[in-house]
C-alpha cells in the first residue's frame, strides 16, 4: 500500500520539538502507526509498540527498567500506550527527571486509540508534561494530495464570485475515510468494517473500558446511527435499547472515547449576551462510511431515493471534515450548534471558534440552487455573535461562490 502524506505532520514535528511528550490519539485503523513511522528519517527514531505480546509483557513487569533502556538519542514512539497502564508514572518520572537537567524536549510520541478523557491516570500523571493532538481518518484533502485547508481558507481567504466545476458528492464521501479501505478499492467494505468494530467490541470494551456486555454497543450505536445530526435526547435512546442511565452514559463515552462517535455542544455566550440556548449535545460519526455500515444503507442509493437521509449523511460528513480540517491547523479551535431556544427555529449546524473568540459558522444545505431565506439562521448567528463574526457561509451542492448579505456567503461544496 502505498504512503499518502498526513496534512497533520507540520503540527506534530513542531508540537514534538516544544513539548517532552506528545500524545497522539485517534480511532483503530486510522493510520497513527503508519504516520508516525513516516514523519522522521528511521535512524532518528526508535519505534516500539505494545501491541506485540513480548514488549507489552516486559513493559508490565518491570516498567521503571523498560523506560530506563530505551535508547537516550533518538526520539522513541511507543504505540498503543494505553495497554500498559504501569507504565504512566515511570514515564512521568522519566520526564521530570529529563527537564530538571534540561533535557525535557522531544523524548517521547506515545499514540492511544483511546482519547485522553478515557485515560485518566494517563492524563493526571503526564498533566503539565503532554501536548494532546487527534489523528483522523483521511480528509478529502489528504485523499486529493493536497494541504489545502476549506476551514483556514473560509477563516482567512478572499472570497470573490466564482464558478465551479460540480462534485460527485458520493465519490468524495466514501474516499475520506480509513487508509486501507481509501487506498484499496478492492477490499469487501462491510466486512472490513464489521472486523473492525468486532475488534473494537471484543478486545477494547473489555480491555481497557471493562464493559461486561459489549454487545450492547452496538445496539447503541444503531440507535445513535438513527439520530445523527440530531439533538441527543438521552431518555429517548434509554428507552430505545432498555439501558439504565449509568449504564448508557458509559457505553456512550466509550463510543465517544473509542473515536467512533463524537458529540457537538451547543454554542452559548449568556452572561454577555443574557440569550439562552440549549444544552443539547448533537452526535455525529467519526466516519460516514462507517455510519452507512452501521445503517445497513447503501449511499449512493441513499443519495438517489432517500433525500431527507442523506441530507443527515450529508451533515455528518461535513462535521467529520471539520474536526479533521481544525485539528491539524495552528492552534486550538471549539466547535459547536448554535441553537437558542427562542430562536424560531433558527439553529446553525456548526460554529467554529478560536481561542480569541473570533467565529465563523457553517450552514449545510444538500440542494444545488439556494436563495435568501436559506440565510435566515447565519444573519441571527451573525447578529448574536456581533463583531466577532468573521464569515457565514451556506455550503451547498452547486457551483456558484456568491455573497449574501455583510460577511455571509454561499459556497459549493
Amino acid at each position: 500500500m502505498d504512503y499518502l502524506s498526513r496534512n497533520m505532520a507540520k503540527k506534530l514535528k513542531n508540537t514534538a520539538k516544544t513539548f517532552s511528550a506528545v500524545y497522539l490519539s485517534g480511532a483503530r485503523q486510522c493510520g497513527k502507526s503508519t504516520f508516525v513511522r513516516h514523519i522522521l528519517p528511521p535512524n532518528d527514531v526508535n519505534y516500539i509498540t505494545f501491541d506485540t505480546t513480548a514488549v507489552m509483557v516486559a513493559a508490565k513487569k518491570d516498567p521503571e527498567t523498560f523506560i530506563e533502556n530505551l535508547p537516550k538519542d533518538k526520539l522513541n514512539i511507543i504505540d498503543e500506550i494505553q495497554r500498559v497502564p504501569e507504565i504512566y508514572l515511570k514515564l512521568k518520572k522519566y520526564v521530570d527527571n529529563k527537564r530538571f537537567s534540561g533535557n525535557g524536549r522531544a523524548l517521547f510520541i506515545l499514540t492511544g486509540s483511546a482519547n485522553i478523557p478515557a485515560l485518566p491516570e494517563f492524563a493526571k500523571a503526564m498533566a503539565g508534561r503532554i501536548a494532546v493532538l487527534t489523528l483522523y481518518p483521511f480528509s478529502v484533502a489528504e485523499m486529493n494530495r493536497t494541504d489545502a485547508n476549506f476551514i483556514d481558507r473560509i477563516w482567512n481567504g478572499d472570497l470573490s464570485i466564482k464558478s465551479h466545476k460540480r462534485t460527485n458528492l458520493i465519490d468524495i464521501i466514501t474516499k475520506a475515510t480509513f487508509p486501507e479501505i481509501a487506498l484499496n478499492s478492492d477490499i469487501d467494505r462491510s466486512i472490513w468494517f464489521d472486523s473492525y468494530l468486532s475488534t473494537i467490541l471484543q478486545r477494547d470494551a473489555v480491555e481497557f473500558a471493562n464493559i461486561r456486555k459489549p454487545e450492547l454497543i452496538y445496539q447503541l450505536l444503531v440507535s445513535l446511527a438513527s439520530r445523527v445530526g440530531s439533538l441527543v435526547k438521552n431518555e429517548d435512546i434509554m428507552k430505545d435499547i432498555g439501558m439504565n442511565q449509568f449504564t448508557f452514559e458509559k457505553y456512550k463515552s466509550f463510543c465517544n472515547a473509542t473515536f467512533m462517535t463524537f458529540e457537538i455542544p451547543s454554542w452559548s455566550k449568556p452572561n454577555k449576551l443574557g440569550k439562552r440556548f440549549v444544552k443539547s449535545k448533537k452526535i455525529y460519526f467519526t466516519d460516514t462510511n462507517f455510519l452507512c455500515f452501521l445503517m445497513r444503507r447503501n449511499i449512493r442509493e441513499v443519495f438517489e431515493r432517500d433525500r431527507p437521509l442523506m441530507g443527515h449523511l450529508f451533515e455528518n460528513f461535513i462535521a467529520s471534515e471539520i474536526m479533521k480540517l481544525t485539528g491539524v491547523l495552528p492552534g486550538k479551535f471549539y466547535v459547536s450548534h448554535f441553537n437558542p431556544v427562542r430562536g424560531d427555529g433558527k439553529e446553525t449546524d456548526f460554529v467554529i471558534e478560536n481561542d480569541s473568540g473570533e467565529a465563523i459558522a457553517i450552514e449545510v444545505k444538500l440542494d444545488s440552487s439556494i436563495n435568501a431565506k436559506d440565510f435566515a439562521n447565519l444573519e441571527l448567528c451573525r447578529n448574536t455573535i456581533g463583531d466577532k463574526f468573521k464569515r457565514g457561509i451556506v455550503l451547498y451542492t452547486g457551483e456558484e461562490t456568491v455573497p449574501f448579505g455583510d460577511k455571509l456567503w454561499a459556497v459549493p461544496v
